[in-house]
């Protein structure tokens, strides 16, 4: 049986993964200068790491920002091109295991997609905030660029240093049912004493929070509980923190599945 490869092309990241048959080869993903050059490494890398010669190969599918520059057959190989809203249904759906769910996909931004296990899906839209606004506002307001830098520090963050929560407003009841810990405005309450970690911890959960409220509104919409949390976002330790938090705060079920990451690559390798 061949395989067929699914890759997503970023700017400068790539992610490829594979299906022989039903069985999913493992993915990965490579950074690089360029688009061009980060292709042709992770297919390299792909092919090399799995065994896979390219006669074993049937076709390659290929979505993302970057895949407008494929404009020629990799290595004479039947080369399609499938859209990205699409892949992150199917990637969702395979990965969660479900009927019907919201798909968030978190990258630079965010998008929103309502899908069903049948292959169908609705585009609802999204937003620029995600992986773009970490990186933008912690250069900005933190002096780090490094991702890695970024989440140990927010490790060490506190929010009651930084966010206004309902408790900060009143003692009393303001919205029924809701407990007194919920954000009332993120960054509302800047103390003179919140330092580098509070503020790092502060820019992930706004973000989180901002993505949480839009798939919940989606969700109700829809009359739905369960949304599929994807992208390279996931990765963040503070995701299931936070997320788990709203899960409690309105009944729902965000999920992070194993694979989270690469969730629109799968996608795209399931597409026909």
């Amino acid at each position: 049986m061949k395989t067929v490869i699914g890759i997503d092309v970023g700017g400068s990241t790539t992610k490829i993964v594979g299906f022989n048959g039903e069985q999913l080869i493992e993915p990965l993903f490579i950074k690089a200068a360029d688009p061009v050059t980060s292709i042709y490494g992770a297919f390299g890398k792909f092919t090399h790491k799995n065994n896979i010669s390219l006669s074993e190969i049937s076709r390659v599918m290929i979505t993302g920002a970057g895949n407008a520059y494929v404009t020629n057959p990799i290595y004479g190989l039947d080369c399609r091109h499938v859209g990205e809203f699409g892949s992150v249904a199917k990637g969702g759906m395979y990965l969660s295991g479900l009927d019907e769910a919201i798909v968030v996909s978190m990258g630079t931004g965010t998008a929103l997609v309502h899908a069903k296990s049948d292959g169908s899906y609705e585009y609802l839209g999204g937003t620029g905030v995600g992986g773009g606004t970490l990186m933008g506002l912690s250069k900005r307001l933190l002096g780090m660029e490094n991702v890695d830098n970024i989440i140990e520090c927010a490790e060490k963050g506190d929010l009651t240093k930084v966010d206004l929560r309902l408790k900060d407003m009143s003692r009393k009841e303001i919205i029924p049912g809701m407990p007194d810990y919920f954000t009332a405005a993120n960054f509302g309450k800047i103390s003179d004493l919140a330092d580098k970690n509070d503020m790092a911890l502060g820019i992930i959960n706004m973000i989180f929070e901002t993505i949480g409220m839009l798939a919940l509104f989606a969700s109700r919409h829809y009359g739905i509980k369960d949304v599929v949390l994807t992208g390279n976002m996931t990765n963040l330790p503070q995701a299931h923190t936070i997320f788990e938090t709203l899960n409690k705060m309105f009944d729902m079920r965000f999920i992070i599945p194993p694979l989270s990451q690469y969730a629109t690559v799968i996608g795209t390798a399931l597409h026909n």
